[in-house]
């Protein structure tokens, strides 16, 4: 976890793991121009809803199907797939019964 000065909340966190503060990732966000923004230290519920979604989304279309995948542009493109269906046609209970969009 990162060590330094704690900032302020931004509206899109990240954990603070050490992917996150290589120079690349800064580098590939500048140059798509936007600015990193981590999590409050030990502050868990920053980042709970997309956790929550991350879990789902590699229990439904990764974990059991990690050879399934014979590079990487098949599994970005499963990823794009589960986002539209998860966004678009996956009904949630607590939504009534509609999609989240």
């Amino acid at each position: 976890s990162y060590q330094g000065e704690v900032g302020k909340k931004a509206d899109n966190l990240s954990d603070q793991g050490w992917q996150y503060q290589h120079q690349y990732y800064h580098q590939f966000l500048e140059d798509k121009g936007t600015q990193p923004s981590m999590s409050r230290k030990g502050n868990r519920p920053d980042n709970g809803m997309m956790g929550s979604f991350f879990g789902i989304l590699k229990s439904e279309i990764f974990y059991g199907y990690e050879k399934t995948f014979h590079s990487l542009e098949q599994l970005e493109q499963a990823i794009v797939d589960y986002i539209d269906y998860y966004n678009n046609k996956h009904i949630k209970a607590k939504l009534k019964g509609l999609s989240p969009v």
